[in-house]
């Protein structure tokens, strides 16, 4: 089982930066794909970003490519999301996830096995 905590969100005007970072327990977090969503107030769940169990292969969903760069960290059990360019259609609680498959083109959040309880980003104008 994997235990998932993400941290690193906050407020932030339009144009900065931020890294989220998602810290995982158990020593099989090297087996896990991981993935980034977000999820704004009456919006569903939106898939943005995957990450192999390496780190050496990711995938982006479209609207992501450009301003978000995933990268996990095997030695520390962490996953990271730096979203460059905020805009306040950003706006929402960015959660990270754990599932087996990495070559599943299915990115429904029901394909993830494992969930962190999520962090706001708030972006104003």
């Amino acid at each position: 089982q994997v235990q998932l905590v993400e941290s690193g969100g906050g407020l932030v005007q339009a144009g900065g930066s931020l890294r989220l970072s998602c810290a995982a327990s158990g020593r099989t977090f090297r087996s896990y794909a991981m993935g980034w969503f977000r999820q704004a107030p009456g919006k569903e769940r939106e898939f943005i970003s995957l990450i192999s169990w390496s780190g050496g292969s990711s995938y982006y969903a479209d609207s992501a490519k450009g301003r978000f760069t995933i990268s996990r960290d095997n030695a520390k059990n962490t996953v990271y999301l730096q979203i460059d360019s905020l805009k306040p259609e950003d706006t929402a609680v960015y959660y990270c996830a754990a599932r087996n498959a990495y070559y599943s083109r299915n990115y429904d959040p029901t394909t993830f096995e494992y969930w962190g309880q999520g962090t706001q980003v708030t972006v104003s104008s």
